[in-house]
Order: structure tokens, then C-alpha cells, then sequence
């Protein structure tokens, strides 16, 4: 495809001309070309709900995206990519149901997939997809048009809906070059050096310099506590006896865990205190037992919080409550909006120097990361669901500045679990992972726990991602 054809059809594609010098003139031997997309669906009911940001969710739909590439020297190679839609999440609404949202990103995936297979420039899966975002984000709006949706589809519905494909490139690509996909970020697989997506700051390196090229062998696995999960027995108005555990003491005992991750409500300070005392209590008294001394909590808001003072007065009060607590807190995710340019006056440089606060639902590229540094966040959430190429970027840069790391979950099963512990163990400052289908929507899971029993089997509270070096992105050979 000559340059000035790429130029018609990225414009008609998107109705403006897209910074398509990410595409480099200069071709790479190793870089890859599109020859087909295509996608399929599956769906659960969940075991049991699980509630975030005021909202109780029951069921998923998994996305699944095969690739088939083409390398410079004619070899065709399959990809796949894997991830939950999380409609209520990624495209929450107070005028729309929960099926017309779902709807929207099904038909989105469905608009991707022939933009997708109508765009043959070849590169590298980073420059692919930075490319072809432009296309996927005047798809939603057109689709959103189409449909007279009372709220366009975000940004992040687009991003968790476009992360399987992005997923589905780099698997493709490191399995044409027989090599992990954390293999590919450096000089001899990528076209451009971080300077060409993050500036003059970062001139002759790759994010390989911050990547780790083999992947650690365990990380510490973050248990959650939604907001309707029981606590002790008499939480539980009627048992499953489902053979799984049902109160966190059991499933501290079951998996052996030292990390526990506390969704809160943000509407009621004294509820949200006495949250995280009730859970620490329990946590206590069966850690005890184990002799276990040390362990610890995350805090996630999903954005509940009114505003930046909420939160610091509820942290004041758990230290006044709970020293104990208090202290075993790691880190406090996303407590204000994430719609960070409606909300100036929510800056957390205070609460940021009383424990490292996590931009997760307001950090969805480069320029959003810079943003939320701004505002005073200290620290990201990466997420398979935000696309393979923001996170290699955001991840780089996030090394380079000390800032603090975590991965998130998007309660992944099967292939999309594998991927998301991939990127967590790739990343030398995270210090943990998240697994939330083993509790929710472990039917999802059926297949797998065999194939990479160290994820999905977990006893020792750490998951064993040695295995994860796989070619591609180790999911599916």
C-alpha cells in the first residue's frame, strides 16, 4: 500500500488524517501483515454476583479473536486473543440496560473485524494497532449514531472491545518469530524507539529495557471482596455446596492467600470503614492460625468516591480505627471519576502521600497517564482489557519513572487470565495479580486449570507463572 493510499484510507476510515507516520516507511523483515479476523462469543452465568461501582454483576461474555498474519517472507501464522466484553464496566450507564450496552460492543467487535480485514499495511503489532485505533474510535461513534444511543460508546468500551484483536496481532507475532510477544518490544523486532510514542525523554530505548525478558516464576495473588461477598458464615443466607469456598475465611484456607483486594461503595464512609474492619478481623483470626504475620489489602472506590476529601477522611478514620488495617493497605485504586478533564478540583497529591493512589478507569493511553501524574496519582493499573500496545508503552514509561504498578483483572478466565498473568510477570515492579474467575465464573475456567495448573489451581497464595514464556502470548500453541 503506497503512502498517499494509506492516507484515503485511513481518512475514510476515520474522516481525518491519523498520525499515520506510526507506520514506518522503512519495513522491518520481521514485521507482520493482516490476512484475516475472525470472532466469536462465549457466554456465562456466574456462580455467584459479584458488585463494583454500585452496580451487581451476574453473567459475562467471553470475546474470542483468531488472527491469521503474513511475515515479509510469506509464512501465514495464527493468532488468538481472548477477553470479557464487561459491558457494566467498560460502558457503564444510568439511561441504558445492561443488554443494550453489551449489544453495542458486540456490533463494535463486529465493525473492527472488517476494518480489520480491510487494512493491509504490515509493521510491527504496536504500530498495527496504534494505527488502526483511529478507525476502531470513528466505528463507535458511527455505530453509536446509528443506533441514537442516549451515551456513545467510551472510550474504554472501545478499548475492552478492541483488546482481543490487539491481543490476537502480538500472539501471531511472536509465534512468526518462534519467540514470547515480551521478546518483540526492542530494537530488532519494533520500528521506532519509545521517543516516537512518548517523546524526546525516552530517545534510544525500547521497552524491552523494562521489560523483563523471561518471566518471574510466582507472583502474590489478590483474592477480592466485592461488596456483596460474604465475610463469615451468617453473611450467607443460603449455602451453594458448590464445593468451592463461600466465606473468606474458607478461601483463605483454600488458596492459601496473603493479599485481599476490598471493593468499596464510596457513598457511605461508615459502611466503607466498617468494611474494611470486618474484613480485617476475619483476616486476623485466620492468619493467626496459620502463623502468617504479614499480609496485605488494596482498596478499590470504582470511582464511588464524591470527592478527594471523602477519601481522605475515610483513610484518616481507618488509621484512627484500625492501625493495624491501616497499615497492611498497599494501595487505594481510582476513588473519584474517571473523567479527569470534567473534574479538575479532584487532584490526590495529599491523599497520594498518605498511600499510593491508582489511576485505573482514567488511564487509557499515554496522554491520559500523563494527565492523572498531573492530577496527583502515584501510581497505574494496567490491564490486559486497555490493549497490549498501551500497556508495553505505559509500563515503560511507568519503570522508567518509579511509579507505583499493579495489573488488574477484568474476572478473566481461561485465555485472558493467561494473558493478563503474562503481563503481570513481565513487569518488574508489579508485585501481584488478580484472578476473579476462579471465584465468580470458575465454569470459564473448565479446560484450562489442566493445561496451566499453576494459574488456575492455586494453594500456596502465589500463582506459578513460570510456564508464561511460551511463544506468542502463551495462551494457545
Amino acid at each position: 500500500m503506497h503512502a498517499s493510499t494509506r492516507r484515503e484510507w485511513i481518512a475514510a476510515a476515520t474522516g481525518t488524517f491519523a498520525p499515520f507516520h506510526i507506520l514506518s516507511a522503512a519495513k522491518k523483515k520481521t514485521d507482520i501483515r493482516i490476512e484475516n479476523i475472525s470472532i466469536s462469543y462465549e457466554d456465562y452465568s456466574y456462580r455467584v454476583p459479584i458488585k463494583f461501582g454500585g452496580r451487581v454483576v451476574d453473567k459475562a461474555t467471553i470475546l474470542n479473536v483468531n488472527s491469521t498474519v503474513r511475515t515479509g517472507d510469506g509464512r501465514v501464522v495464527k493468532g488468538f486473543g481472548s477477553m470479557p466484553l464487561s459491558n457494566t464496566w467498560a460502558f457503564p450507564s444510568k439511561t441504558m440496560p445492561y443488554e443494550v450496552t453489551l449489544g453495542a460492543m458486540r456490533d463494535l467487535a463486529a465493525r473492527i473485524t472488517k476494518v480489520m480485514n480491510g487494512f493491509k499495511e504490515s509493521g510491527h503489532p504496536i504500530d498495527l494497532y496504534l494505527a488502526l485505533e483511529p478507525a476502531f474510535e470513528k466505528a463507535a461513534a458511527e455505530l453509536s449514531a446509528s443506533l441514537k444511543m442516549k451515551e456513545p460508546i467510551p472510550r474504554l468500551g472501545v478499548l475492552v472491545t478492541a483488546s482481543a484483536f490487539d491481543a490476537a496481532l502480538h500472539d501471531a507475532f511472536g509465534k512468526a518469530h518462534k519467540v514470547s510477544a515480551y521478546q518483540t518490544y526492542g530494537p530488532e523486532f519494533m520500528n521506532h524507539d519509545l521517543s516516537h510514542y512518548a517523546g524526546a525523554d525516552y530517545k534510544g530505548e525500547y521497552p524491552s529495557k523494562y521489560l523483563l525478558q523471561t518471566p518471574k516464576t510466582r507472583l502474590p495473588l489478590y483474592h477480592l471482596v466485592s461488596a456483596v461477598d460474604p465475610i463469615v458464615a451468617a453473611d450467607i443466607p443460603k449455602r451453594l455446596n458448590d464445593g468451592l469456598p463461600e466465606t473468606l475465611a474458607e478461601w483463605i484456607a483454600h488458596n492459601g492467600l496473603t493479599h485481599i483486594k476490598i471493593k468499596l461503595n464510596g457513598d457511605d464512609p461508615k459502611w466503607d470503614t466498617e468494611r474494611v474492619i470486618n474484613v480485617d478481623r476475619e483476616a486476623e483470626q485466620v492468619q493467626k492460625k496459620r502463623g502468617l504475620a504479614q499480609w496485605y489489602y488494596s482498596l478499590d472506590f470504582n470511582e464511588r468516591c464524591p470527592s478527594v476529601e471523602y477519601l481522605m477522611k475515610f483513610l484518616s478514620d481507618l488509621k484512627q480505627k484500625t492501625p493495624r488495617g491501616y497499615a497492611k493497605v498497599q494501595y487505594v485504586e481510582q476513588p473519584t471519576s474517571r473523567f479527569l478533564k470534567d473534574h479538575p478540583e479532584q487532584v490526590m497529591h495529599a491523599a497520594g502521600k498518605m498511600k499510593p493512589v491508582v489511576a485505573d478507569e482514567s488511564m487509557t493511553d499515554i496522554e491520559s497517564m500523563r494527565l492523572t501524574q498531573k492530577m496527583g496519582y502515584t501510581g497505574v493499573a494496567l490491564k490486559a482489557c486497555k490493549a497490549q500496545s498501551h500497556s508495553i508503552l505505559i509500563a515503560a514509561m511507568a519503570e522508567k519513572q518509579k511509579m507505583f504498578i499493579c495489573v488488574q483483572d477484568l474476572t478473566c478466565p481461561g485465555a485472558s487470565l493467561v494473558h493478563s498473568a503474562g503481563l503481570s510477570a513481565h513487569i518488574p515492579r508489579v508485585s501481584g495479580i488478580e484472578a476473579n474467575a476462579r471465584q465468580y465464573v470458575p465454569i470459564a475456567n473448565k479446560g484450562w486449570e489442566d493445561r496451566f495448573p499453576g494459574i488456575f489451581k492455586v494453594k500456596d497464595g502465589n500463582i506459578d507463572t513460570s510456564a508464561l514464556n511460551r511463544p506468542g502470548l502463551s495462551a494457545v500453541a
